[in-house]
């Protein structure tokens, strides 16, 4: 039976995937390299759990039964030494996560699953920086985790049943709708919405239409809550271009090669509201205004 959880990385993910095992009743271990980085996953965690209070939809006793579920680590060894479940939420980088799996699998209890977070890299390559492939598996929310009820469950090559049926089962128990995926580069989700996303910077690079325009149209004429080019600066330009990247390298095929205007605002710091400024300014006291054409050709 699965109870005991950690989750690695403290950051917009890893701070959301600790927040609903908690909220859900689960023991929750959160890791990150440094303390203040776990301070600030707590003050994230903390501030969300408050706006859900003040809609009505959790006491105070929830509140705080909640942050009492969340124990915190620097430590990987000390964090995993009885984990039933462990959640990878790093950086979406592949050599930084073959190394946390090695990690993992080296402290974790031999029945632990292991399970990662990634958008877009192979479980079965993930896996097989482990000695036990069968306990690995993809669990990939979306942000903001709390609200989103999707969670693509990805099988890799050597996934067991068991490990399968096991978390597509504890992930109702989260409250979400479990969706099962083969591993293939991006997933259902990514593969569908990057190219998508730089099909729209695309446009704007060749001066088709501004960036309000172009969120303007694909809110109001397709139904999307948000436009592409806004949905990007949430996600992370930064976490864009990796995903493209690896659905490039994966597939060898053009179409998900990352539009130049993408690059350039990634190398400059430019990564959406992470940084106070992408195709929009998210900087303090400043309305949402468009920034991408500096970049532009």
């Amino acid at each position: 039976m699965i109870r005991n959880i950690v989750v690695i990385g403290a950051g917009t993910m890893g701070n959301g995937i600790a927040h609903t095992f908690a909220q859900s009743g689960f023991k929750v271990n959160l890791v990150d390299v440094s303390q203040e980085a776990l301070d600030r996953g707590l003050k994230t965690i903390t501030t969300n759990l408050d706006r859900i209070l003040a809609k009505g939809n959790l006491t105070e006793e929830q509140k705080a039964e909640t942050l009492g579920n969340i124990n915190t680590f620097t430590a990987l060894q000390d964090a995993v030494s009885s984990a039933d479940l462990i959640v990878e939420a790093a950086t979406e980088n592949q050599e930084l996560k073959l190394k946390i799996f090695g990690q993992m699998d080296e402290f974790a209890p031999e029945n632990c699953i292991l399970a990662t977070n990634t958008s877009s890299i192979s479980i079965t390559k993930i896996a097989a920086a482990t000695k036990r492939a069968d306990k690995v598996i993809g669990m990939h929310f979306m942000n903001p985790v709390p609200i989103m009820k999707l969670v693509e469950i990805i099988k890799g090559y050597s996934t067991s049943k068991e490990t399968f049926d096991a978390i597509y089962e504890m992930s109702k128990t989260l409250g979400k709708v479990p969706v099962e995926v083969n591993d293939y580069p991006g997933f259902v989700a990514n593969r569908i919405l990057m190219p998508m996303i730089n099909e729209s910077i695309e446009t704007l690079y060749n001066g088709v239409a501004g960036v309000e325009e172009i969120d303007t149209v694909m809110k109001l004429g397709m139904a999307h809550p948000m436009g592409p080019l806004q949905l990007a600066d949430f996600i992370g330009l930064d976490v864009c271009l990796a995903i493209l990247n690896v659905m490039y390298d994966g597939f060898k095929n053009p179409k998900y090669a990352p539009n130049p205007l993408l690059v350039n605002m990634v190398m400059a710091g430019k990564l959406g509201v992470k940084s106070g400024e992408g195709f929009y300014d998210y900087s303090e006291g400043k309305k949402a205004e468009k920034v991408a054409k500096m970049f532009l050709k």
